[in-house]
């Protein structure tokens, strides 16, 4: 059954493993609402796969609201997280929270944002002010000028400490990214709150994945994600197939058109 409250989602911590996608538009949220799926991130990654940018920099908070505004209205029982995009609460904590409350106000159960010790002052905040926080560590895209890449993260230590900064500040959960699995299992193993793996190993307490990269519509898939089936291809058979209906005289057919009846 899919979770709807904070404290349904962290009793799953060392039981049932979590399992969340990204969505981004109505259509979508109303798909995933008839399945068992525990939440649905608007994730920050709209940026590419939505809007066409090169990263998840370029994302503003009116495009976060924008789509976070289409899945709400799905109404899907699943927990609704919404991305903190980059700039929207790095400045100050006033800002951090006044940006999340703009995504509580459109309909998010909880936000999430990337960071650990460096921003765990702010997660306190945002939690005083009654504001459900996810914590994001490893791999933190917004930060991958800084970091070198897209790469693996291999500092054990820090990473524990981020986790353990996240937890005290009192974040409901964590998504681990890109790190190494064992890394991520003692990570799992330190805290007392549900952490979510992508491209983190099998030993969190859940996954989570971009939904484009579990249907085949990505322009590439990373190593760390399946791709259940290539929709991509499906789709470009099914235009081609339309296009040469049309040509050919096949659609519309008869059942797909009406003639005026004589008066």
């Amino acid at each position: 059954m899919a979770i709807k409250s904070i404290k349904d989602f962290m009793k799953k911590k060392g039981k049932d493993k979590i399992v969340m996608l990204t969505a981004y538009d109505y259509t979508t949220a109303r798909i995933i609402s008839k399945t068992n799926l525990d939440g649905i991130l608007v994730g920050d990654s709209l940026g590419m796969v939505m809007l066409g940018y090169k990263s998840t920099l370029q994302v503003s908070m009116n495009d976060i609201i924008s789509h976070l505004d289409s899945v709400v209205r799905a109404n899907p029982p699943q927990l609704i997280v919404a991305d903190m995009p980059f700039m929207s609460y790095e400045y100050s904590k006033k800002d951090a929270i006044l940006n999340a409350g703009k995504l509580l106000k459109h309909g998010a159960d909880a936000i999430k944002l990337e960071g650990g010790i460096e921003v765990a002052s702010k997660v306190s905040s945002m939690i005083s002010a009654g504001i459900p926080v996810m914590g994001h560590i490893g791999l933190t895209p917004q930060r991958y000028l800084e970091i070198g890449g897209y790469k693996i993260i291999k500092d054990e230590e820090k990473l524990i400490k981020d986790a353990k900064a996240l937890e005290e500040a009192g974040a409901f959960s964590i998504v681990i990214e890109n790190v190494y699995a064992d890394i991520a299992k003692k990570i799992t193993e330190t805290i007392n709150i549900p952490t979510i793996c992508i491209g983190a190993g099998p030993y969190c307490d859940g996954q989570i994945l971009v939904i484009h990269d579990l249907l085949g519509l990505g322009e590439f898939i990373p190593y760390f994600a399946k791709p259940y089936l290539n929709l991509k291809e499906e789709i470009e058979k099914t235009i081609n197939q339309f296009s040469e209906d049309v040509k050919k005289g096949k659609f519309p057919s008869k059942e797909n058109y009406r003639l005026r009846e004589n008066s």
